[in-house]
């Protein structure tokens, strides 16, 4: 069951990704992200009033939101860090480079997660577990020389390595995850409640020293549907994926490469969309991206 979770993780996600483009095009990065963010908190915010005054009936619905002690809001904040130190280099990049390449680069976060879950969780990988991984590799190396004929020098270019290290973090907090939900027992509503409210903070302080002291900034932020949007499918995504880290026997590694099947939506729609260019060119490592994910569920 947690597999079928896991992939509706990733259609949420694949869309997500399509809105967060349109969102950023032409767009200050840090108010698009604190709008996606309050978007998933206001839809949360109704759960959590309601298990406060009403618990009884939110208990029924499966969506309650639970007393928590302090040092868990600990745990929480730090995840909040970490995930707002990814978003904000990973919009950045989203906003200088195209999208069929940003999602394979970000494709390479199961292998970080892959490397983790032995180390961290003694999660044993199997032979075409090893070959699938190294296949996802390659394959966003073959994207690296696509990116060049688009005038994107991976070794030169800033955005590129801001990409990896989000992908890095975000591997990171993906590992994390798995000791927040089955270690710490907190259900999906309740971390993804705290989480958006710890995010938030951190945002508006930013904000309050790079965006919210200059006119000509604030002026030149364009509100779109999208960012909304972009707000409701992470919280959609984010919950199916907590929903499936709750079942002890899912391996947080396979899960990683599961949700990465949004691709199919990212990159073949994405480049139709935004007219991205060398789309034909992209389906050769990004099927070599996909049967590295069919290796490892197959397995």
């Amino acid at each position: 069951m947690w597999m079928y979770l896991g992939l509706l993780a990733a259609l949420f996600l694949g869309l997500h990704n399509l809105c967060k483009k349109h969102a950023v095009q032409g767009n200050e990065v840090f108010p698009v992200l604190l709008g996606t963010i309050t978007s998933g908190f206001l839809i949360l915010l109704p759960f959590f009033i309601g298990s406060v005054y009403f618990p009884e009936g939110t208990k029924e619905l499966g969506f309650y939101i639970t007393r928590i002690p302090w040092e868990t809001h600990g745990f929480i904040f730090i995840k909040s860090m970490i995930m707002a130190a990814s978003w904000i280099l990973a919009y950045q990049a989203l906003k200088h480079l195209p999208l069929t390449i940003v999602t394979p680069i970000r494709s390479a976060g199961p292998f970080f997660t892959f490397i983790g879950a032995i180390l961290i969780y003694n999660e044993t990988p199997k032979f075409l577990q090893w070959i699938g991984f190294f296949l996802i590799i390659f394959s966003v190396m073959l994207y690296s020389k696509i990116g060049k004929q688009e005038g994107i020098h991976f070794k030169r270019n800033k955005w590129i390595y801001a990409i990896i290290a989000a992908t890095f973090l975000g591997a990171a907090s993906g590992l994390y995850d798995k000791f927040l939900i089955q270690s710490l027992t907190l259900n999906p509503q309740t971390l993804q409640f705290w989480f958006c409210w710890y995010t938030i903070l951190i945002l508006l302080v930013i904000l309050s020293i790079t965006w919210f002291p200059y006119k000509e900034k604030r002026k030149a932020f364009k509100w779109r549907w999208t960012i909304v949007a972009v707000g409701v499918l992470l919280q959609a995504a984010d919950y199916f994926y907590f929903k499936a880290l709750q079942d002890p026997e899912a391996l947080i590694m396979l899960l990683s490469a599961i949700k990465r099947s949004q691709l199919i939506i990212a990159v073949v729609i994405g480049g139709l969309v935004f007219k991205e260019q060398n789309k034909r060119k992209k389906l050769v490592p990004l099927t070599g991206i996909l049967v590295g994910i069919f290796l490892i569920l197959y397995s």
